[in-house]
């Protein structure tokens, strides 16, 4: 039998403090009462949850591309920085690996590409460079992107 005040308590405690719905949903879900379960809520975090991931791993790789191209294309800075930008790509990577996934890393492999172009633009942004110093593609592969001693020449 569906128990419609639990559902209604749930919908209104999603409202005002997420914490506990987040503590009554796991507890229906543990307990097998699946016609108790505000799913339509559950349904948007889950949702949330997923851009969530994505976003982050994206936005680390993005910056691990963004120091790669500054550690290789950005030559009057080099002497100055490539030791900060080493440590930069060190210290992403080791970030994204703590999140990545088999499905992540489908995404990045999709997504590689544009993520690409928005670091070409930033980096343009941030040194004066003319877009044509850059490859029009990417010219790092995810795997090397990922490989904690990778660089390149």
């Amino acid at each position: 039998m569906i128990n419609t005040r639990t559902k209604i308590q749930l919908k209104q405690l999603y409202e005002t403090d997420d914490h506990l719905w987040l503590e009554g949903t796991i507890r229906l879900l543990k307990e097998n009462c699946l016609e108790e379960l505000d799913v339509e809520n559950l349904i948007e975090e889950l949702d949330s949850l997923g851009r969530r991931d994505k976003n982050r791993v994206e936005s680390f790789l993005r910056q691990i591309i963004i120091h790669l191209l500054l550690l290789q294309y950005w030559t009057n800075e080099y002497n100055y920085n490539y030791r900060h930008w080493r440590g930069e790509i060190a210290t992403f990577r080791v970030q994204i690996n703590k999140y990545l996934t088999t499905n992540l890393k489908n995404y990045l492999t999709e997504a590689l590409e544009a993520i690409y172009q928005d670091a070409v633009f930033i980096v343009t942004e941030k040194t004066g460079l003319n877009k044509s110093v850059f490859p029009e593609n990417c010219c790092y592969s995810l795997e090397e992107i990922l490989d904690k001693t990778w660089l390149p020449n």
